[in-house]
């Protein structure tokens, strides 16, 4: 399918990329359908519920600092900051000593010192502003001792709110007394930082918007474009405009290694780049001559039968321009995610668009009852099987799926239908691609990236941020924004948050939760003080964001607040739990612990948020199963049809399909994920178009030649009437709509009163709920007394055994519980019921519910 902008010819479909030019990824950086992939959440980890976490045996430690080598205007030559560890010799106070205060400072305000020299001449990058941009909003002057700032910002209501104390992560979890020393560092150089943006950017409002200086920049009297490529020694711009001639357009560098050109409106009054030109910075580096897709480029492509990508000057005019009509909805209590990608969710085999996911797939999940879809593989990836996760432009699109109007349209139809649309943001990692992304960009490895061996990630093959950097911050915090800003996304997803917070990156490491393993010298200071800049960029501007950060480690104080010392993210991905039922899945039904499932679910921190989910797109990948696949595996090709005779393993199967989501949704989190086809038990993995690769060590990988018939989801199964896959689709739609009746996983109130190994029972009350899982094969109890606390008649209001779910129809609906004084498993009261075989019921006080959940 080909679609066309300004008459640029667009590819939906991409080229395979040649290894050589290309890293021999292929699939998501968790997948384990390459042998020389270790399996990223395959350490084992413990999270410690409870207000007292973990009773650690430790009560002093060494201090991990970050210490900046940075020497003002290091950048004119193109050499890099560089980052080492440290010990800290002085616990930070709670109110940082001003840093122009010279007299009696600590190593660490010394070391601060150095991130103010950067600032000092970085901050010019962005303030060095042509006289043609008057356009971009009023001049601000931020002066500088002997600096003057003139960054531009627009006129804006938008404040974030000063620090806090950072004090407040001492009284919620008194363990982290033994780590002050650590932690009042960590907020020490976050306050710092926040105070050298507002001396030297005006702000974090105003840093945030880098996006308005650097790039392609369009005023009254034409464009103007910027760039930091400090390594550089000569650049030009080239493109479509000027028909890539290098000698026609030739950049100017000022002494902080921002590249700039201005290019004045043609006689007629138009721009000199007309919307949809192919562009490209062309420069002269360290490491030769070389074409780059700038990096704020807004949208690029790639043509058909070529294998790099050309960035594209996206500016059309204002009739085309995509305006939104919708609110975007209130953040809601309970959260429910449909994790989709956009690619891979047509029923065909191609490159679906965002318009056809939008027609098509956004009205399913209204239906389904979720209330937030999670998109993956937005930013710009040159290389599709890397599932999004290898980014190349971070400010653009995917192209694959369509122009950025046709994303805003996307987003504007979710909102129209109530729906939050949270993004997949990648900041942990960048592509390895030299052809179209940030790596090697001004031709030296230290540019964004930590420089050598730190700034090489050897498992997933991709470059690593220095989060040390000031321009580097710029660019991430813009980009955060950007995406807020330009496209009305209502939150993130951070990827692989363990990998920034820790040199070690979560590799080869065991996290039992003793708090060393997180406040030690393995720590990266700088990493963890950029993500809780961006929380608070993110929660200062937008309150009503959301942002959910996939963390293995069980790092404390991620959920707090960032004014209490914390790292301010709102909710954590339970990821243990899908490790757990794997795990149990490969063990035979006699084997399974009610214990072990219990304490994996509610495994968690006290007053920190988490996501739960059963399985998400890591378990879907080739090489992996799903659940439904470890369940039933080849029986799902011949025996799904309702109208033939089904098997004793696709019975169990979908029964404990059933179960193992309700018991994730009931017990695991204060939110839910659930990853698209995973909710009618997809039959099959997902398996990215890849050609065979050949690795350094001179190993072929296998592909498919190219193939996208893995790479799609098969919802017309789910909605096949005459198919079991329809019975357990059912099923998690009534999900969704008990947790929005009831609200119980938001519910403070929680208490497990049964853990049965004998008759493999699972009791368990949720807010006004009341659970029974009966996990034994063969064993079903008649007058089963189950306790509870609320007095009254009580009522199903689901039952997994129900035969509109593919059940077997074994309980009444009609019939009544009436509860009677007396304790039963520390319960004041109890009733009596009927439990069948692998089974899953919720109850409810008659009087609170007028009928059963059906969806």
């Amino acid at each position: 399918m080909v679609y066309t902008i300004s008459g640029i010819r667009l590819p939906a479909i991409t080229s395979s990329y040649s290894s050589m030019l290309h890293s021999s990824f292929n699939g998501d950086r968790r997948s384990t359908s390459l042998s020389f992939l270790l399996k990223k959440d395959s350490f084992s980890r413990k999270v410690f519920a409870g207000k007292k976490s973990y009773d650690s045996d430790s009560s002093s430690l060494t201090v991990a600092a970050s210490k900046k080598v940075l020497v003002p205007g290091s950048e004119k030559d193109g050499s890099s900051s560089s980052t080492d560890q440290l010990e800290a010799r002085d616990t930070v106070s709670e109110e940082p000593q001003a840093l122009d205060d010279l007299d009696g400072l600590t190593m660490e305000e010394e070391e601060f010192l150095d991130i103010e020299n950067e600032a000092k001449a970085n901050l010019v990058t962005s303030s060095h502003v042509g006289e043609n941009d008057e356009a971009l909003g009023e001049e601000t002057s931020v002066p500088s001792e002997g600096v003057l700032s003139t960054t531009k910002v627009k006129a804006t209501q938008k404040s974030i709110p000063p620090p806090g104390t950072g004090q407040k992560i001492y009284e919620i979890d008194p363990m982290l007394t033994g780590f002050r020393e650590h932690l009042d560092y960590r907020y020490g150089q976050y306050k710092r930082l926040r105070e050298a943006i507002d001396k030297y950017e005006g702000g974090l409002e105003a840093f945030s918007r880098g996006y308005e200086n650097f790039g392609f920049t369009r005023s009254a009297t034409g464009i103007t474009y910027r760039e930091w490529a400090p390594g550089a020694k000569s650049a030009s711009l080239i493109g479509d405009f000027n028909n890539w001639n290098p000698n026609a357009d030739v950049m100017t560098r000022n002494e902080f290694g921002v590249w700039e050109i201005f290019l004045p409106n043609n006689a007629d009054g138009s721009p000199s780049i007309p919307h949809g030109s192919r562009v490209k910075i062309h420069m002269n580096t360290p490491s030769g001559i070389k074409d780059s897709i700038p990096a704020w480029i807004k949208f690029s492509v790639q043509a058909p039968g070529e294998i790099p990508y050309n960035g594209i000057y996206y500016d059309p005019p204002e009739e085309e321009k995509y305006v939104f009509k919708h609110p975007q909805p209130k953040r809601p209590k309970s959260l429910r995610i449909y994790e989709s990608h956009v690619g891979m969710s047509s029923t065909e085999p191609m490159i679906n668009t965002y318009a056809n996911f939008r027609d098509e797939v956004l009205p399913r999940i209204k239906k389904l009852g979720y209330n937030a879809v999670q998109i993956m593989a937005i930013q710009e990836h040159s290389y599709y099987a890397s599932f999004g996760y290898h980014v190349t432009n971070f400010f653009a699109p995917s192209s694959r799926c369509g122009s950025p109007d046709d994303l805003k349209s996307l987003i504007d139809k979710a909102h129209e239908l109530g729906l939050l649309v949270l993004m997949d943001i990648v900041h942990s990692h960048a592509s390895n691609n030299v052809l179209d992304g940030l790596n090697m960009f001004d031709g030296t490895d230290g540019h964004y990236f930590h420089s050598g061996e730190r700034g090489y990630h050897w498992m997933w093959d991709s470059r690593l941020f220095n989060y040390g950097s000031w321009e580097v911050l710029r660019y991430l915090l813009s980009n955060a924004r950007w995406w807020l800003e330009e496209y009305k996304f209502d939150g993130f997803r951070f990827d692989g948050v363990t990998s920034m917070m820790y040199t070690h990156h979560g590799l080869g490491v065991g996290f039992t939760g003793n708090y060393n393993e997180y406040f030690g010298l393995a720590t990266d200071v700088d990493a963890v003080v950029y993500l809780m800049l961006v929380n608070d960029l993110i929660h200062g501007l937008y309150p009503e964001a959301i942002t959910v950060g996939e963390d293995v480690s069980g790092m404390p104080t991620f959920c707090i607040p960032v004014q209490d010392g914390g790292i301010g993210f709102d909710y954590r991905l339970h990821m243990a739990i899908a490790d757990k039922w794997i795990e149990m899945l490969k063990k035979t039904d006699e084997n399974w612990k009610m214990s072990d499932i219990v304490h994996t679910l509610i495994n968690r921190r006290w007053l920190e948020k988490c996501v739960a989910y059963a399985e998400s797109h890591d378990q879907a990948l080739v090489g992996d199963k799903t659940i439904a696949f470890w369940l039933m595996d080849k029986d799902m090709y011949d025996y799904m049809a309702v109208d033939r005779p089904s098997t004793p393993v696709i019975d169990r199967g979908i029964a404990l399909h059933k179960m193992i989501r309700l018991i994730t949704m009931g017990l695991g989190g204060e939110g839910y994920l659930n990853f698209m086809g995973n909710e009618f038990g997809h039959p099959e993995w997902i398996d990215f178009p890849r050609c065979d690769q050949h690795l350094p060590s001179g190993k072929v990988v296998p592909g498919n030649k190219n193939s996208f018939d893995k790479c799609r989801r098969r919802f017309d199964l789910g909605d096949a009437d005459y198919l079991r896959y329809r019975g357990m689709q059912e099923f998690d739609r009534a999900m969704q709509h008990l947790e929005e009746t009831y609200g119980f996983m938001t519910s403070e109130h929680q208490y497990i009163s049964r853990k049965d190994e004998g008759d493999r029972i699972i009791v368990f009350e949720r807010g006004d709920l009341l659970f029974v899982f009966n996990f034994h094969w063969t064993n079903s109890y008649s007058d089963y007394r189950v306790g509870c606390f609320n007095p009254g008649k009580y009522k199903i209001v689901l039952d997994s055994d129900d035969k509109l779910f593919g059940g077997f129809d074994r309980i009444s609906h009609t019939a009544e519980y009436f509860t009677s004084e007396g304790w039963c498993d520390n319960r004041p009261r109890s009733f009596q019921i009927y439990a069948p075989c692998r089974t899953a019921v919720v109850y409810a006080l008659a009087e609170n519910e007028t009928e059963s959940i059906k969806g």
